[in-house]
């Protein structure tokens, strides 16, 4: 059993250390939509309401719904966005500042 074991967990081990390269930011040349209106729930202690946003899947805008996410004391969070940049619109991610 130990040797049918020991290659698959060493190729696991391979697979598991390569290095992936990070999923670059939308750029596309399609304007995003206006953004949806959303009913805001009440404030819960120790959460942040994140908006919906529009998200790009490859070949057209999706809406993602709003939601909650753990509060970080002493971070603020800035929430996705689109912005235009010569011609092209590129997806700022959301993300925790201080």
């Amino acid at each position: 059993m130990i040797k049918t074991l020991l290659p698959a967990a060493v190729l696991a081990a391979v697979i598991g250390s390569t290095a992936v390269p990070a999923q670059a930011a939308p750029y596309v040349t399609v304007a995003p939509p206006p953004p949806r209106t959303e009913v805001v729930p009440p404030p819960r202690h120790g959460w942040v309401w994140v908006p919906g946003y529009w998200s790009w899947n490859g070949r057209r805008h999706v809406w993602v719904s709003g939601t909650w996410v753990r509060e970080r004391r002493g971070w603020r969070y800035s929430e996705p966005r689109w912005v235009e940049r010569d011609g092209h619109w590129v997806m700022e991610r959301g993300r925790w500042a201080r």
